[in-house]
């Protein structure tokens, strides 16, 4: 019998995009026997994004500065082409 400490150690997870409804009836049975976990997870918007990067900062840079900075990157990407 397998320690369930030594069961964790070995846990990871993955982002699976599920093709066919078949995989989905799979991954629940394996759900119903406890081998696996799901979890939802809703899909992250740009405003949520810029909200979250926002609150981790001192200062959070303004639309403006955004703008100027992702210009400076394209112009420097489509330069060397």
């Amino acid at each position: 019998m397998v320690s369930p400490f030594l069961v964790n150690l070995f846990m990871e997870t993955l982002k699976i995009d599920i093709l066919n409804p078949k995989a989905r009836k799979l991954l629940r049975n394996l759900a119903d026997q406890n081998l696996i976990a799901i979890r939802e997870s809703k899909p992250s918007t740009l405003r949520s994004v810029l909200k979250n990067l926002r609150s981790k900062s001192e200062q959070a840079p303004d639309l403006d500065t955004i703008t100027s900075e992702v210009e400076k990157v394209r112009s420097r990407r489509y330069s060397d082409k």
